[in-house]
């Protein structure tokens, strides 16, 4: 028997925080926006009003504690081995913390029985508890710890220590909410809608967290029919509860962010999934030649379950520590809700063959049908191809050994997988409620039903065909190379079509309407080498990616994209010749310093072009060359789409000591930065507005500050939101301590090892958002994405 610990603690803080205007700086900017508007000057010595509230520091933790423990158990014999493991895990949130947490405990047992000479058991299980406490939505301008601390005025306390003086009469309300010590959380008059006091704002989700138990597991049955055939019969099954339950009291942060009555909620979910996969495999030598051959069946049944949730309205307590459902509470004050969740059924049949001659020649072939219940009956079933052919032609007899290029292997491949990732029943015409309509000459109202969307029996399939070609070589002795170039086509992407309003159908229908291609390379090469006590180890990964859009219809070449920005709308768009939910907007062209330069800029027929625009306002592209500034001189930006990616890997060890670098980045993408609520005049601002135009010469690309904005310099989309998403990241660096095997001997352990390690310690960017490792879920538009933690952890690796 064998046992294993590996464990490790430390303290994680943000890798980066905004640099906001302080007080005194706010004061001097909101008097030029007043004064730029023909206003009065809000601050009369805006340099008194000092530094104000940091309200970053505020809601960060820079000692957030964490921790990770888990032990194995493992051993067996000839006729049984098993595998046990116990984990237990918890991580404090870096933002308002008292909010956010994660915990996690976990159990997994494996174990195989060998039952006689034919017969093999095998099983998997597992058990997982989570419980998270955090930010519905970190990546939002609408609210939250993250997006308020950000926008919110300099010049508002934190807390009020005379509300007397205050003169908002916020605080005369009974329902503001308070600290420890009875004083009331700063209530800001200049930057309100969701934008609140987030110290305030956290004392009202106290007690608000999500959970989830989720046991999986599976059995097998191998059977040895005879010594090249043999059968397996493996049986699955994942069951899952999870839900979410919070109490809210009553409060009152400003004006829009209120409640009168406190309520208490419970929402809990159950699922389960199952699945049922028989395969028979027949494996042969014939002399030089190795055949293997697998065929298999396959069906796959998920979401078979529902949710039930109830919520009461008005407890007589105070405090999520008191809630319960035991309370007397009228039936008026209890909503109930409940949900049938749609099961999502796949089914499968698979072939497989594998041949090798000599390991020289190599020769895989796969072929699947697959059946999805999310599609119509016309494309319920697809067929997916792929082989891969391999030639080692350092095994080939005219191959000499040498030094230079030790093993070479060529490569390449062909194959098509399909992807049936959209809501359930697109395919039909569903019928709902709410067309009302009148019956007879008194007009009375009757309840009717209609069509919600439109039906497609032909909605089927997305499929993604790839063809690679590549190869492995070692090169003198020390260095392994492998490249790959690779072209992916994917045909008939899943997405809702736009259809006119008259149509009269409230939701779009499902289609297979767009096809790309991602195309590119990859490198990986790695170099080791002994010296010594001594070994170094260093690999580096590049790869570039092209993508592309060839087909989006038949009636257009250009989708709506998915990404928007408060009363912007959609900032992207998906079009033939461009990548995929490309930046689309207006393009700047510097900021008109004088008024003659404003003058200046006419089209053919002596008019102006922007006649709103004054001096310190954006020059707009007239892309189209009509004489005006339009929505039809919107062009394309940039991608959010990494051209480029990279990393390196660093691994050192020295007699008893190790260590080992890890360091990644991309670049060649787009950040949209919208960090600010456009539609909050009073938002605070970045420091990079300090660099504003405020006369001539003083600024060519950030455009004079003003309320009315007559020339949209803040409201159109356009380039000047568009940031670099180049990075470098130094993402993990460990150092390691092995004590000597007579010292760990001694307390009868086979190894024992201390590590070091720190995560995200260094990022080298001019992004000047929290993160631009944002990824591509929010397609590029960072709205506030929570921030990446720096941690340093200490650890150990015990082994029985």
């Amino acid at each position: 028997m064998s046992v294993n610990y590996n464990g490790f603690a430390g303290i994680s803080a943000p890798a980066k925080r905004l640099d906001l205007l302080n007080a005194a700086q706010y004061g001097a900017l909101m008097n030029e926006k007043s004064m730029a508007d023909g206003g009065p000057i809000k601050y009369a010595n805006s340099a008194a009003l000092g530094k104000g509230t940091d309200w970053q520091d505020a809601i960060f933790n820079d000692s957030a504690f964490r921790y990770t423990h888990e032990l194995s158990i493992s051993g067996g014999g000839e006729k049984s081995t098993f595998y046990a493991s116990f984990g237990i895990q918890d991580q404090e949130g870096i933002v308002a913390t008292e909010i956010s947490n994660y915990s996690k405990k976990n159990f997994r047992l494996n174990s195989t029985h060998k039952i006689s000479d034919y017969f093999t058991f095998g099983q998997t299980f597992g058990y997982t508890h989570q419980k998270t406490k955090g930010l519905d939505n970190p990546n939002t301008e609408f609210g939250g710890p993250l997006s308020s601390a950000i926008n919110l005025d300099p010049i508002t306390p934190l807390v009020v220590t005379d509300p007397a003086v205050d003169g908002t009469g916020f605080y005369a309300n009974p329902n503001v909410v308070r600290d420890a010590s009875g004083r009331p959380y700063g209530i800001s008059s200049l930057v309100q809608q969701e934008m609140t006091n987030p110290l305030g704002f956290m004392q009202t989700r106290l007690g608000a967290f999500n959970w989830s138990d989720d046991f999986v597991g599976n059995a097998y049955l191998e059977a040895n029919i005879t010594s090249h055939l043999k059968f397996r019969t493996t049986l699955g099954g994942k069951l899952a509860y999870w839900g979410k339950e919070g109490f809210t009291p009553v409060f009152f942060l400003n004006p829009n962010m209120k409640a009168d009555r406190n309520n208490y909620m419970q929402e809990n979910r159950k699922s389960f999934s199952w699945t049922l996969e028989n395969i028979l495999t027949y494996s042969n030598k014939f002399g030089d030649h190795n055949v293997n051959i697998l065929a298999g069946q396959g069906a796959y049944v998920e979401n078979i379950g529902g949710m039930i949730g109830v919520t009461m309205f008005g407890l007589p307590i105070t405090s999520y520590k008191d809630a319960s459902f035991n309370f007397d509470i009228p039936q008026t004050d209890r909503v109930n809700t409940a949900e049938d969740f749609v099961e999502h059924k796949l089914a499968s049949l698979f072939l497989r063959a594998n041949y090798d001659f000599k390991e020289k020649y190599l020769f895989t072939g796969i072929v699947r049908r697959d059946g999805s219940t999310r599609f119509g009956e016309n494309k319920k079933f697809g067929v997916f191809p792929s082989f891969s052919l391999g030639w080692v032609v350092s095994k080939e007899g005219f191959w000499k050994e040498n030094n230079v290029v030790n093993s070479l292997k060529l490569r390449g491949g062909y194959g098509v997988v399909g992807n049936d990732n959209i809501d359930d029943f697109k395919y039909r015409g569903l019928v709902v409620g709410g067309y009302n309509y009148s019956v007879g000459n008194a007009g009375a109202i009757t309840t009717g039903y209609g069509n919600s969307t439109l039906p497609n029996a032909d909605l089927g399939w997305e499929e993604t065909s790839q063809t690679t070609v590549g190869l492995d070589a070692k090169l003198f002795n020390d260095f392994n190379l492998s490249v790959d170039y690779y072209k992916k086509r994917t045909t008939g992407i899943l997405r809702n079509v736009v259809i006119p309003g008259y149509v009269g159908v409230v939701d779009p229908p499902s289609a297979n309407i767009a096809d790309m291609n991602n195309s590119g390379f990859e490198i990986e090469l790695g170099y080791k080498k002994r010296l010594g006590e001594f070994n170094l180890g260093v690999n580096g990964n590049f790869a570039y990616l092209k993508n592309e859009i060839t087909y989006v219809g038949s009636s257009t070449n250009y989708i709506v994209g998915d990404a928007s920005f408060q009363s912007m709308g959609p900032v992207t768009r998906t079009q033939v010749g461009h990548s995929f939910n490309e930046f689309y907007g207006f393009k700047t062209a510097g900021i008109f310093q004088n008024e003659a330069e404003v003058a200046a800029y006419k089209n053919a027929k002596g008019e102006l072009i922007q006649p709103k625009a004054r001096p310190g306002d954006f020059r707009w592209v007239d892309s189209n060359g009509d004489g005006s500034i339009t929505d039809d001189d919107k062009q394309f930006l940039g991608t959010n789409i990494p051209k480029y990616t990279f990393g390196l890997t660093l691994n050192l060890d020295y007699k008893n000591f190790d260590f080992m670098a890890f360091a990644q980045g991309a670049a060649g993408s787009k950040i949209f930065q919208g960090l600010r609520r456009l539609d909050v005049l009073n938002a605070n601002y970045q420091t990079k507005a300090l660099d504003r135009w405020v006369g001539e010469g003083t600024s060519n690309d950030y455009p004079r500050l003003t309320n009315d904005d007559p020339n949209k310099n803040y409201s159109n989309m356009s380039d000047f939101y568009l940031e670099n998403g180049n990075y470098v990241r130094l993402k993990i660096v460990q150092v390691g301590y092995t004590m000597p095997t007579n010292l760990s001997s001694k307390i009868g352990a086979d190894k024992v090892r201390f590590y070091l390690t720190g995560e995200n310690l260094i990022t080298f960017t001019k992004y000047s958002g929290y993160d631009p490792e944002i990824g591509g879920q929010v397609f590029g538009v960072d709205k506030g994405v929570y921030p990446q933690a720096r941690s340093i952890l200490f650890g150990a690796n015990v082994q029985f």
